[in-house]
């Protein structure tokens, strides 16, 4: 296994924050070197090319919304608090994303949109299918739930969130899609039980 640098892994994050602000494909390799405030020479010992920095971020993304939420999941007294703390994270990113950034991603950076793609279709579905077999067993989401259907629904969804032509971006924003569609997604599985504990937890908040 490839032992972690972590001056690269700081120079990735830091270029992640640069791409969620601005987008992927507006900004350069000049422009990463002069908003991490390091010269290109140095940026380029640790990528080959802006696909190859892109790729990197992506795989940063991914890993560190694995462990996020793996952490979240060790220590949430149940289901929905695990999906409200997992939601919550999710929130704080949607907040600085920028518009472009999904639509660069698929159009432009085929090998880091589908590593994307496959952590939502891995990862992320499995997280939502344990997470609502979780809730079953709690009592907090009802019985007849289909939890690999409802998981898959769920991912999908997310899709359409990035989606321009469904939600124009000047019209809306992607953390009031994302809030609306948690809520009808927990609306639509949970039990009795569930609903009066979330009411609870809301007045909490």
């Amino acid at each position: 296994m490839k032992k972690t640098d972590p001056k690269e892994t700081e120079l990735l994050i830091r270029a992640l924050q640069v791409f969620l602000r601005c987008g992927i494909r507006s900004v350069t390799m000049d422009d990463i070197a002069s908003e991490l405030k390091i010269s290109k020479k140095t940026l380029y010992r640790y990528v080959s090319d802006k696909n190859d920095l892109v790729q990197k971020v992506m795989n940063l993304n991914c890993a560190d919304d694995t462990l996020v939420c793996e952490n979240i999941k060790k220590n949430s007294e149940n289901a929905i608090d695990e999906l409200l703390s997992i939601s919550k994270h999710v929130s704080l990113k949607l907040q600085s994303i920028h518009p472009s950034l999904h639509f660069d991603l698929e159009k432009y950076y085929h090998e880091a949109w589908k590593k994307m793609q496959q952590h939502h279709a891995g990862y992320v579905l499995k997280s939502i299918e344990t997470n609502i077999n979780r809730g079953k067993k709690e009592g907090l989401y009802r019985k007849e739930v289909h939890a690999g259907i409802i998981a898959r629904i769920y991912i999908s969804k997310i899709d359409i969130i990035f989606n321009s032509e469904i939600f124009p971006p000047g019209e809306y924003n992607f953390l009031d899609v994302y809030k609306e569609m948690l809520h009808y997604h927990l609306q639509g599985i949970l039990s009795e039980k569930g609903k009066k504990y979330l009411q609870q937890k809301m007045k909490k908040l």
